[in-house]
């Protein structure tokens, strides 16, 4: 695959290397420090250095139950026609012509069932062999296992969430996505491993943001979560899905664009109180959880360039996105979003003038990196014009 790579300042990308590491050295020292204690420490049980939660794969247990589940997951509409449930598609409802097992296996759509088979098939591992080279293998590889630990917290979050959110929609669309996260989680790990690399441990901006965001109280979760993790995962799963045998990630982006727009449809039937939206310590609380993200795009700066994509350029599209979720579901008011994009932009400028010498001031939060025309579309649905 020809990419047309872009230069970066070695020297900055050392020093963003250097600082992680030690970042991470200070910040896992603590909490195992505080854990030995009796106090709270790594609040997730997952072993980031081997991909996994702690306890191994055990995958004969995750196909006897998580893969049986999903084949066999029935829909409210082929069971009572008459009610308001729409959650079946087209070839759902001509399957129910047919007997339950044939039904089981047309669970997935056709298109979910190419893609899943090509993740684990040689000529999929073939085809990853013709199109990359060994160090664009490592950058996708780097990019895919930051947003899959993220998909790790992910679960966790969403499921921690449910006991704080209101009414029966709520719960049930809460629930779906931990379902949607935990597919989330084993494919992308699947897929990340038939690279034939070494997937990189959790970084410590990462550690930061995800154990920071399981951290949090209550609903600001979903600002965490819903509104800063999610959008960076749509953002990566809409820069990365147009290129070879990545084609999955456009199922992912999709879920993702949905999970974006939870916070702000929940708050539309149960609004925040002044109180819990605006406060200057929840500002504060949420600007905190926020603050990993700019040095993590850093760390990941040489990767993002080996694939083409300009790490600001990234930034910006993130947090544009970013900024207009928080607005929608709350967190901030108009002229704080304005404001906001006034910073993250006047900061992404300040970086680049001292790491890119012919740089010239640009507009980083205009910047989009989605590349599909299905992804921009459902972008423009989800955020508007931009």
């Amino acid at each position: 695959m020809h990419f047309q790579k872009l230069a970066i300042n070695e020297r900055a990308a050392a020093v963003n290397r250097n600082l992680e590491r030690a970042v991470n050295a200070w910040v896992r020292g603590r909490d195992l420090f505080r854990s030995r204690i009796g106090l709270r420490g790594r609040a997730a049980a997952y072993d980031d250095l081997h991909y996994e939660f702690l306890g191994g794969p055990s995958d004969e247990l995750r196909r006897k139950h998580y893969d049986k589940s999903l084949r066999l997951l029935w829909k409210a509409q082929g069971a009572l026609p008459w009610s308001t449930f729409r959650d079946q598609s087209a070839q759902e409802r001509r399957a129910a012509l047919v007997e339950l097992d044939a039904l089981a296996e047309r669970a997935l759509n056709e298109e979910e069932r190419e893609l899943r088979e090509r993740i684990t098939s040689r000529e999929f591992r073939d085809l990853l062999d013709r199109e990359y080279t060994a160090r664009q293998k490592e950058a996708v590889v780097a990019i895919l296992t930051a947003i899959g630990h993220g998909e790790a917290y992910a679960w966790l979050v969403s499921a921690s969430l449910l006991p704080h959110v209101q009414s029966t929609g709520a719960r049930a669309a809460l629930t779906m996505q931990v379902l949607e996260e935990a597919k989330h989680f084993v494919v992308m790990r699947e897929l990340v491993l038939a690279f034939g690399i070494q997937p990189p441990r959790q970084s410590a901006w990462e550690y930061l943001l995800l154990e920071g965001t399981l951290k949090s109280k209550g609903l600001d979760r979903f600002f965490g979560m819903n509104i800063l993790v999610e959008s960076i995962a749509l953002s990566i799963f809409g820069g990365l899905s147009t290129l070879p045998g990545l084609e999955v990630l456009r199922l992912f982006h999709l879920d993702e664009s949905r999970h974006t727009a939870l916070p702000a449809n929940y708050f539309k039937e149960f609004p925040m109180s002044a109180r819990q939206r605006s406060s200057a310590r929840s500002r504060l609380r949420r600007l905190g959880m926020a603050l990993p993200t700019l040095p993590l795009i850093m760390l990941l700066e040489p990767d993002l360039a080996e694939l083409g994509i300009d790490a600001f350029d990234f930034a910006g599209s993130v947090m544009r996105k970013v900024t207009h979720l928080s607005l929608r579901a709350g967190f901030l008011n108009e002229r704080e979003a304005a404001r906001q994009n006034r910073l993250f932009n006047e900061a992404f400028n300040a970086y680049c003038r001292l790491t890119r010498p012919d740089h010239e001031r640009r507009d980083f939060m205009s910047a989009e990196t989605t590349a599909g025309r299905a992804e921009l579309a459902v972008e423009r649905e989800v955020f508007g014009a931009h």
